[in-house]
């Protein structure tokens, strides 16, 4: 916007300029309260990131709320002072005159000499005051209540009571187990020899003898026939699937991590699925895995990839570079639980990410082993 200027007026000034410059003054404010609106115009095109050529950092619903309170309050203010401006106009445009009463008249001089130079003109009456300045507009609406803080930490444990008063005595306990028997007695005297018994069982049998001398090789009989085909092995390599990003779309990446969609070129068993927005796979079938991905972007950038198991980054599959690259790989084998999902996230870098159109952008491999 260009600046404002103010008139130079020869003195001594009169009542007409006197006026024209205190409407001056009220133009020149004007244009002031101007710039102000228009300040607050590109503050709300920069929150909204709509500023053509400038790119400002996401804003969040909180960032916005606050910059519409913050341009409320301004435009309140503005427009109480463009009250005032007005009320300073009408005063100045509607001012009176202020000549007073003709005087009498003097007597007349004595005729001065022909050709005698014409008199100063008189000095302009001095301006009005100004009016009084009207009543401030009503307050505007209360905006709505922000929404409810989180839930604060949980307060310690309270101190242990008091220990409660013993309780009876248990029954008695069984008896003990009995003690050692004494030592044996002397042998008394030998009686004398009783009738012979009956003869007693026979005994075991002896212990087999060596084994002899292998005999000859018999002919070899007919062969038999075939028996049935037992049933078909698991084949664990079954479980695998496969989806990229094809379509040369462009990615806005948080800092923090953003999950990578995958929706071209789907090949999903009965076991592995994948959710709506096609960036996390469910795996239903506990076992070894091996899972590897790719992405190859259109600039070399300064930008992390990982996967995520179950929300949690998996250390084997990051890559972190300290260079700008446009192309990331990684492979590995790892033990995945039943119902476990799987994601392929970038992160580290704040700002759009284009993958290669009509080729692999993107792509995410899953291999169960065993």
């Amino acid at each position: 916007m260009s600046q404002p200027s103010f008139p130079i007026l020869p003195e001594p000034i009169d009542r007409e300029d006197a006026i024209s410059m205190i409407l001056t003054s009220i133009a020149m404010e004007e244009l002031g309260l101007s710039h102000l609106i228009n300040a607050e115009g590109e503050k709300i095109q920069f929150a909204l990131g709509t500023i053509p050529g400038v790119t400002s950092p996401p804003s969040t619903i909180e960032d916005v709320l606050a910059v519409n309170e913050s341009t409320q309050k301004v435009l309140g203010g503005v427009t109480q002072y463009q009250m005032l401006l007005n009320a300073k106009m009408q005063n100045a445009l509607s001012s009176s005159v202020m000549q007073g009463p003709t005087g009498p008249a003097g007597p007349t001089g004595p005729a001065g000499p022909a050709g005698g130079p014409t008199g100063p003109q008189g000095a302009t009456g001095a301006t009005g005051p100004a009016g009084a300045v009207g009543a401030p507009g009503a307050t505007g609406p209360t905006g709505a209540t922000g929404a409810t803080g989180p839930t604060g930490p949980t307060g310690p444990t309270g101190e242990t009571g008091v220990p409660g008063p013993m309780g009876s005595i248990g029954p008695t306990g069984a008896a003990g187990a009995a003690g050692v028997t004494g030592a044996t007695g002397a042998t008394g005297a030998t009686g004398p020899t009783g009738d012979t018994g009956p003869a007693g069982p026979t005994g075991a049998q002896g212990p087999q003898g060596s084994t002899g001398a292998l005999g000859a090789t018999g002919a070899t009989g007919p062969t038999g026939p075939t028996g049935p085909t037992g049933p078909t092995g698991i084949n664990v390599t079954a479980t695998s699937a496969f989806a990229a990003n094809t379509s040369g779309s462009t990615l806005t990446v948080a800092l923090g991590g953003t999950l990578l969609p995958l929706p071209d070129g789907q090949v999903l068993p009965s076991n592995i699925a994948v959710d709506p927005t096609n960036t996390i796979f469910t795996i239903n079938d506990a076992g070894i895995y091996r899972i590897s991905y790719q992405v190859n972007t259109t600039v070399a950038l300064l930008m992390s990839s990982r996967i995520l198991l179950n929300g949690n980054p998996v250390v084997q599959s990051t890559i972190a570079p300290i260079l700008n690259l446009s192309s990331f790989f990684a492979e590995f084998i790892i033990d995945v639980p039943a119902n476990s999902t799987v994601s392929l996230q970038l992160f580290g870098l704040a700002g759009d990410v284009t993958f290669l159109p009509s080729a692999a952008g993107a792509g995410l491999m899953i291999v169960r082993l065993s």
